[in-house]
């Protein structure tokens, strides 16, 4: 059974299970009004659409920081478009995978796996194999300084309330630096990522989830 999104603290880029699971209708990311950029902004994110399209497969290293101030970290791999996995290192019991379809949130210590559609998670963003910021997503900010241009992205659900992402890449190289995911509640899950390597390309297997889990 797939479980409809999720839950407080759902970071991105998902990337982290932070809260407890609460089921949730799909989020609108369209916003009623279209609010208005100026050149700088609009061409700041070409840039970065640029980037991101320009990417298909990318490894490193992540550090996520919890509302509570607690940090885990681990690697991440990905292979646009859809596939993403985050293995957390030790004693987190936590792995992330992505296949394409699904997001898979597997808790080695309990023995767990809950699913929940791709299409629902802010990661469909950062693995969608074309992305254009100003049509995909409603941006509500574009602003940057001498280190970061920073996007902030806002969702909207009658039930669940409203999420925000917002995005740093760097302000030379436009590079994916970190991401902060705000809940309904006003809770931040950080994730930052850094050793990044767009030339190798992840093993398929990485990406694979045993979905026979959840019919035992």
């Amino acid at each position: 059974m797939i479980r409809m999104l999720s839950r407080p603290g759902l970071a991105v880029l998902a990337l982290c299970v932070a809260g407890p699971v609460l089921a949730a209708p799909p989020f609108s990311s369209a916003p009623t009004t279209r609010r208005t950029f100026d050149r700088d902004q609009r061409q700041q994110l070409e840039k970065i659409n640029t980037y991101f399209n320009s990417i298909t497969n990318l490894t490193g290293k992540f550090v996520q920081v919890g509302p509570d101030g607690s940090k885990t970290q681990g690697d991440f791999y990905m292979s646009k478009p859809g596939k993403v996995r985050f293995e957390y290192d030790e004693p987190s019991p936590i792995e992330l995978i992505a296949d394409g379809d699904a997001v898979a949130v597997r808790d080695r210590k309990l023995a767990t796996q809950d699913i929940y559609p791709l299409s629902q998670t802010p990661l469909r963003f950062l693995l969608s194999d074309k992305l254009d910021l100003m049509k995909d997503t409603n941006v509500i900010n574009v602003y940057s300084d001498e280190l970061f241009t920073t996007v902030v992205i806002e969702e909207k659900s009658l039930v669940a309330g409203t999420n925000r992402l917002m995005i740093m890449f760097g302000a030379k190289d436009h590079q994916l630096k970190q991401w902060t995911v705000t809940d309904p509640q006003g809770y931040d899950t950080t994730v930052a990522v850094s050793h990044l390597d767009s030339s190798k390309k992840p093993d398929p297997r990485l990406f694979k989830i045993n979905y026979e889990r959840m019919l035992r």
